[in-house]
């Protein structure tokens, strides 16, 4: 079917200023579980990550249609920018300081998803996962956020530049000092993260 062809971004964004809804259900659906994961990622509650959601998109639509939005070609940093700062605005409001916590039916830490692996390598790989969410948990939170964004949201560090409102250069230097923290924790405990 013709129509199934990649529609830009862009694209839909000017459909559905034209009045086009359709365009932005397809934005959604394009975009809702990288924007849905960022959220949890953060939240780590199902009901407050699904009210954020909602807001972030509820926010998307009155800027597209008060035709204030500029950003072109750029939608989904925009829009996880949005909810960036609704997470902010939510922290803030409950006087609490984001933790990177997790829930079973939802890991940013997989290391393996490959159902065939003995039982052996499951309870070794859920080690590993575990050993590794520890020493995640030690880094500074600047630190965190960018090493989750970039090696479990596979972000690119201009998306996350976008996001975190830092500089290119920021990100990276992030990023660098989270792998030299999280080297001397496993070097100063020994760690074998290899299975």
């Amino acid at each position: 079917m013709i129509a199934n062809i990649q529609i830009s971004d862009a694209l839909l964004v000017q459909n559905y200023v034209a009045g086009n809804e359709e365009a932005l259900s397809t934005l959604i659906k394009r975009h809702e579980s990288r924007i849905y994961g960022f959220i949890y990622s953060k939240i780590s509650d199902r009901d407050i990550s699904n009210d954020i959601f909602q807001d972030t998109f509820i926010k998307v639509i009155k800027t597209l249609k008060s035709n204030s939005y500029n950003e072109e070609g750029k939608f989904l940093p925009w829009v996880m920018r949005i909810s960036h700062n609704l997470i902010i605005d939510h922290y803030r409001r409950t006087k609490k300081m984001p933790l990177f916590r997790e829930t079973e039916d939802f890991s940013i830490f997989s290391v393996m998803t490959d159902d065939s692996i003995s039982i052996e390598s499951k309870l070794i790989s859920d080690q590993i996962e575990l050993d590794l969410k520890k020493l995640i948990e030690e880094l500074p939170i600047d630190q965190k956020e960018v090493l989750v964004m970039r090696m479990y949201q596979d972000m690119s560090f201009k998306e996350i530049s976008e996001i975190t409102g830092v500089s290119i250069n920021t990100s990276l230097g992030r990023m660098r000092y989270a792998l030299l923290n999280l080297r001397k924790v496993i070097d100063k405990h020994q760690i074998v993260l290899t299975n």
